[in-house]
């Protein structure tokens, strides 16, 4: 944790500011590993410290070695303000400007009497985009944990059973598994509904001939994995079997694409240009991934509009998808890691086929 403060003290030289205020819960633990739901942590040149209320400071000195730990019994202003006084000695503080409402950055503004206040954004998210070792190891399990829900699923999804418990099986298992939660509200639609790109799971019943597709993952020591699999129900017909061949083909062309010094958008592109050439392109309206992590979302997206250069310790999504607005949809996605030269695809669920369930 304290080498990522350190190249974060590098960033703030560069920012022009003395001192740096966070309290994104995502980049509160990525610096400080505090697991509370309630806290800031405030770095400078020199200090460092936890801030957070009574509930938690017991939690935070056994969580956050290095860090000095405040009780906030007023406001947390007022605490920042009463550090800066003293041996924090700074009189211009950045803060997390893609974070702070404006209420609650206006009350910071007027509780730092004698302290200018600077919005920042991005600067620990910039860390946060390559993963190091141990963060991967981190998202590897928490693929594990999807694909084995996954994989004891399947025998679950026939006609008569509603997507809602399809996606309560599927949480169900990753939680006994030891996944600390869901990675985000399970997608599970089928037939029609399988054309809603974020089709949560409804009290609709599955039908024979119903393509479904399944999006979901798993949350292990914070970090998340996301997977997303289209099976039918019964034999598919032509047209279903044509949709999910283009869509593989597309998905395989942009992992075939992925690697450390290409741009976002070029792996985007990959996909992109394969389900145009087919006929089918207003009917990919969406980013061919993205990257995950601490969140389910981050930088990069592999999009049309994001020239991020990739680099090796990024993760992100491939999931290409076409959607038929009154027939159905198919999207498939796998959790890579950008490599040297490639990358690699962590999700181990079958999708070389559609999967038929007879």
């Amino acid at each position: 944790m304290l080498k990522r403060v350190e190249k974060l003290r590098e960033l703030l030289e560069g920012a022009g500011v003395e001192a740096f205020y966070v309290t994104s819960p995502e980049n509160r633990f990525y610096l400080s590993g505090f697991t509370g739901t309630a806290g800031a942590v405030l770095v400078t040149r020199e200090g460092l410290w936890l801030l957070t209320d009574f509930r938690y400071t017991g939690q935070a000195r056994r969580e956050c070695p290095g860090f000095e730990i405040v009780e906030v019994a007023g406001s947390y202003p007022e605490a920042v303000l009463e550090i800066s006084r003293g041996k924090g000695g700074f009189s211009l503080l950045g803060c997390e400007g893609d974070h702070l409402t404006y209420s609650q950055f206006m009350a910071l503004k007027e509780g730092l009497a004698g302290v200018g206040l600077k919005p920042l954004g991005g600067l620990v998210e910039k860390l946060r985009i390559c993963k190091d070792e141990s963060e991967i190891n981190l998202i590897e399990q928490a693929v594990l944990f999807a694909d084995e829900a996954f994989k004891r699923t399947l025998p679950y999804i026939r006609p008569g059973v509603t997507e809602r418990e399809v996606a309560l099986q599927l949480e169900y298992i990753m939680r006994r598994m030891g996944a600390d939660a869901s990675a985000f509200k399970i997608i599970v639609a089928s037939g029609s509904r399988s054309a809603l790109p974020h089709g949560v799971a409804s009290a609709k019943t599955i039908q024979a001939g119903d393509l479904v597709t399944i999006d979901f993952g798993a949350v292990y020591g914070g970090y998340h994995s996301d997977l997303t699999r289209t099976v039918a129900v019964g034999r598919p017909d032509k047209k279903q079997e044509e949709i999910y061949s283009i869509v593989l083909e597309a998905q395989k062309k942009a992992i075939a694409a992925l690697r450390a010094g290409v741009r976002a958008l070029e792996v985007d592109y990959a996909a992109r240009q394969t389900i145009r050439s087919r006929g089918y392109g207003s009917y990919f309206g969406h980013g061919t991934g993205h990257g995950l992590g601490l969140s389910i979302h981050e930088g990069p997206r592999l999009s049309e509009r994001d020239g991020t250069v990739l680099q090796t310790g990024m993760v992100v999504t491939v999931e290409p998808g076409i959607y038929l607005p009154g027939w159905g949809g198919v999207r498939i996605e796998d959790t890579v890691v950008v490599e040297d030269g490639g990358c690699r695809v962590l999700t181990r669920s079958p999708k070389d086929e559609l999967i038929v369930l007879l």
